[in-house]
């Protein structure tokens, strides 16, 4: 079984945003395409943080051999990451804003006068 494209001088760039690295790296190898990531010295390396952009476009066609540059959302340890999307305690407190009661006020018909021997 030969690999899609061969034998051809140019093959399609698969679309590579939203894989993993690892998957995005076997993607790219599958259609005779290495991979790199400019802002990443260690890309070779990264398993599991998302491309979130790449260059040539998917569909474009390139000389095989040619290498794809992508961009990886950096994970939790990297300064990055999404973070947590469910809200977290403590929570505020139920009711909302309470209204201010008046101040009693003195004098009328059940009005009592306190004193102190």
């Amino acid at each position: 079984m030969t690999p899609k494209g061969f034998g051809t001088p140019e093959v399609r760039v698969p679309r590579l945003v939203g894989l993993m690295a690892v998957d995005a790296r076997e993607s790219a190898r599958a259609q005779g395409l290495s991979v790199n990531a400019p802002d990443r010295p260690d890309f070779h390396l990264t398993v599991v943080d998302y491309v979130v952009r790449q260059y040539p476009q998917p569909g474009t066609e390139v000389p095989r051999d040619s290498v794809v540059h992508v961009w990886l959302d950096f994970g939790e340890g990297d300064g990055g990451g999404g973070g947590v999307r469910e809200p977290r305690g403590p929570l505020p407190p139920t009711g909302g804003l309470q209204r201010e009661l008046e101040e009693p006020r003195g004098g009328g018909p059940g009005a009592r006068v306190l004193s102190c021997p």
